[in-house]
């Protein structure tokens, strides 16, 4: 099968809010590779975006005259990806009403510039049946409570018939699971325990010493975990990220930094975040009840089943010393949140402040703090990033401050 592969955006895109805002949904990381990633390493194919128009033309569309359309909220498995190679053209697969996977020839693409525009192409082409369960991301918080099997998953993907680096003897490991290191990682004097699952250090990983790991966990190229770290699974981060403190069950992306005390626990981090020195986030209510967050497709707190749910942070979002996050909290793109006390619950995109009330965030000086921030690691805020960032400053998706 040599075909164009092109992960499209549904419903979910909106459900996975805040995360999406800067991304299509096979940009999400979820056990050590991100969606996309996953399919690359599976199909070996060249692949595209079909997303939200103001993000197309950052994460762009490609078109051949062979085309597999994927779910771009799938999580791979091994009869799913079997299913998917023996798609004959002119075919498409549906599962409770949701298309799951579609085989098109040649799309003039001004014809093709949402998901629903897929349904119409497809009026002439033989439905084919696929029986077995399907992976779904379809919320946030599924990141990490889905984070440890995904881990595991992956980390036999990335490392099977491959060897090891080997580790210094003033390191102590055990366990029934296996660690993997790639070239140039730098670990001393840290533990190791993998009875609940494997743990990945990626290129060039610094673990310092002191550092305390129950896997699954999975440190992405180049992060950096901090000295007298404790970490528990199922967590991932980076790449490029800095952690230190206590975290537990923890989806960090890109470029973000949690990098002294304080604990994070049953959350998810977006890019170029940074949580200042004792930011502490409760991931349990005190009555012990599931957790309720805000959902941007609903419009209000939806339950999530979930007794334990910490913070949901966008893009470019940052806390200072001290912030403490109560259960269950949504932040938004570029908001900035200090002070003492708690800030609600749901804090909106581009938001300054904190429990004594926000601001809005001016959007000349949000970009100015990116440009700032990503120039430390020598990188750039592109132009298309700043559209991105200047169409949600200007969308109506949060209520008023």
């Amino acid at each position: 099968m040599k075909s164009n592969l092109i992960l499209f955006d549904d419903q979910r895109w909106e459900n996975l809010l805040p995360l999406t805002f800067t991304r299509p949904v096979s940009e999400l990381r979820i056990g050590i590779l991100t969606i996309k990633e996953k399919w690359e390493k599976r199909l070996n194919l060249s692949i595209s975006y079909l997303t939200k128009d103001y993000l197309s033309k950052k994460f762009k569309t490609q078109i051949t005259d062979d085309n597999v359309f994927i779910n771009s909220g799938l999580l791979p498995d091994d009869k799913l990806v079997t299913f998917i190679k023996n798609l004959k053209p002119n075919q498409y697969a549906k599962q409770n009403d949701i298309l799951i996977c579609a085989r098109i020839g040649k799309i003039e693409p001004k014809d093709l510039t949402t998901y629903l525009d897929i349904d119409q192409i497809l009026t002439s082409s033989e439905s084919v049946i696929y029986t077995h369960e399907l992976s779904f991301i379809n919320r946030p918080y599924e990141i990490f409570s889905m984070n440890e099997t995904e881990l595991k998953k992956d980390f036999e993907l990335i490392t099977v018939g491959r060897q090891s680096q080997d580790f210094s003897s003033s390191n102590t490991i055990f366990g029934k699971y296996p660690v993997f290191l790639e070239i140039g990682v730098e670990m001393e004097c840290c533990t190791i325990n993998t009875n609940d699952g494997p743990v990945y250090l990626g290129k060039n990983v610094q673990i310092m010493e002191g550092t305390m790991i129950r896997g699954g966990f999975a440190a992405c190229e180049g992060s950096i975990v901090k000295m007298g770290a404790k970490i528990y699974g199922a967590t991932t981060i980076g790449p490029n990220c800095r952690l230190g403190g206590e975290v537990n069950n923890v989806v960090m992306m890109a470029n973000s930094n949690k990098g002294h005390d304080g604990f994070l626990g049953n959350s998810v981090i977006g890019e170029w975040c940074n949580l200042g020195a004792d930011t502490n986030t409760s991931n349990l209510k005190n009555n012990y009840l599931p957790v309720k967050i805000w959902s941007y497709a609903d419009t209000g707190f939806k339950d999530t089943g979930l007794q334990f749910c910490g913070l949901i942070m966008g893009d470019h979002s940052k806390s200072g010393i001290n912030t403490m996050f109560n259960t269950g909290t949504v932040v938004g793109v570029a908001a900035n949140i200090f002070g003492d006390g708690f800030p609600r619950t749901f804090v909106p995109s581009f938001s300054w402040g904190g429990a004594s009330g926000f601001i809005t965030h001016q959007l000349k000086k949000a970009i100015e703090t990116a440009e700032i921030v990503m120039k430390r690691r020598h990188l750039t805020l592109s132009t298309e990033d700043k559209e991105i960032l200047e169409y949600i400053f200007n969308q109506p998706y949060t209520p008023s401050l």
